[in-house]
């Protein structure tokens, strides 16, 4: 279990829109008590009034300010904080940092609901959006890290629910009514658990001692 324990990265947690970090207030308390050092960050605006590759920025921008520059990290992000994180794991150096990366009813293929807003970034998150089909053209890159996808068939936020699928890494179904239990509910936090205890994959450590 020490070996184990030495091993873990920092975790940083990425919230979605119209949040704040104050989101995790369940979470991050869980993960803290599984021993896992937790970081979160508010993005700001959070209300779409800013791209996503903006905000990513900011995600960028923690990182280096936060942790060293050869310190691996895993990334956990909520709904639209899911394709943030994405933004900045494939386009802005994070695929170079982060070996977990698991994402909680985000839709990687739109949502239909994020035509009720001219916001930058809700325009961002529509279905076939010119932004996520920049994104999915190269989803390949994600199979350098462990990517896992978490989400719920019942999302009145993620429609179609299955946007949330995405065809690298892994995905675990939790079965929750409410898009915010996604946070809350005991099944939820047992599964980014279980992917943040889950093994490094060999190629990322060949390429990282490569480097």
């Amino acid at each position: 279990m020490n070996t184990e324990n030495q091993q873990r990265n920092p975790v940083l947690l990425i919230h979605g829109i119209d949040d704040t970090e104050a989101v995790f207030r369940q979470m991050r308390p869980y993960l803290i008590q599984q021993r896992f050092t937790v970081h979160a960050l508010n993005l700001v605006p959070n209300n779409g009034d800013v791209g996503l590759d903006e905000l990513a920025k900011q995600v960028a921008d923690y990182v280096t300010a936060n942790f060293g520059s050869e310190q691996p990290l895993d990334l956990v992000g909520f709904s639209m904080g899911g394709i943030v994180s994405r933004y900045y794991v494939q386009r802005l150096g994070g695929i170079n940092r982060v070996q977990r990366f698991i994402t909680i009813s985000s839709p990687h293929h739109g949502t239909v609901v994020a035509y009720g807003s001219r916001r930058p970034g809700c325009v961002q998150m529509r279905p076939d959006s010119l932004f996520l089909k920049d994104l999915n053209s190269d989803a390949v890159i994600l199979k350098q890290l462990n990517f896992t996808s978490i989400w719920t068939p019942y999302d009145l936020m993620i429609v179609p629910t299955n946007s949330s699928q995405m065809p690298v890494g892994q995905q675990v179904i939790v079965p929750v009514a409410l898009h915010p239990w996604m946070l809350t509910d005991s099944r939820s936090l047992a599964a980014v658990t279980a992917a943040l205890a889950e093994p490094i994959k060999l190629p990322l450590l060949k390429k990282k001692s490569s480097q």
